[in-house]
């Protein structure tokens, strides 16, 4: 059985992991608070390469774009963290007999990153960037992408687990897949009701290691 997981406040929390690399980074370069809050204000949702060189612009800064993505790649790697019994159940999963795949949008590299430094790249079969073929979900290719990196297709059926309504739930019920929700951002009219709803991943972790009791 397929189980498909967002990444970022699914399996990882991206909001504390964005704030402090914000901060770590507008500390490292000597930024100002104009700096750090349009920081704040332009990646809260993504963040790509593109956003440096606006900032370069925007407050005439003779930074290297390249350089200063880069240092934000890493600043959000050292930041971020896997709480270690969400580990340890995605190890369960894979004993139970599970294929674990990762789909998320965001930069490649960035998503790579936080995959690699929190260990979650040796727990999984298979991972799907939007970066890594420019197609965001709800898309379906992205979760398509995902399914075959595992070396399944989602004829197969299986599971999305995520936290926004839109991307993950919606997006995982036009896949074919059944759906578990992460309670937080607010739901929307006409996303079709999840399977399942609650409050931390490591209970979507339980529910589906029931299905192969």
């Amino acid at each position: 059985m397929l189980a498909l997981f967002d990444l970022d406040n699914t399996l990882v929390n991206r909001g504390i992991a964005f704030t402090e690399a914000i901060a770590a980074l507008c500390n490292d370069h000597g930024y100002n608070s104009v700096i750090q809050e349009w920081l704040h204000t332009e990646l809260a949702d993504r963040a790509n390469p593109a956003d440096f060189q606006r900032l370069m612009a925007r407050f005439d800064l003779p930074d290297d774009p390249a350089q200063l993505w880069h240092d934000y790649v890493n600043r959000i790697a050292a930041a971020v963290r896997c709480a270690p019994e969400v580990l340890e159940g995605l190890a369960r999963l894979r004993v139970r007999g599970w294929t674990i795949g990762i789909a998320t949008n965001g930069a490649s590299d960035i998503q790579r990153a936080k995959l690699t430094v929190t260990g979650l790249a040796h727990h999984v079969d298979g991972i799907a960037v939007s970066g890594d073929i420019e197609t965001r979900k709800p898309d379906r290719q992205l979760f398509e992408l995902a399914a075959r990196r595992c070396g399944t297709d989602l004829t197969d059926g299986g599971w999305m687990i995520g936290d926004n309504p839109g991307s993950d739930i919606g997006g995982g019920h036009a896949a074919g897949l059944r759906t578990i929700w992460l309670r937080g951002r607010p739901w929307h009219d006409g996303i079709a009701v999840a399977q399942h709803v609650v409050d931390d991943v490591t209970d979507a972790i339980t529910i589906l290691l029931n299905e192969t009791e």
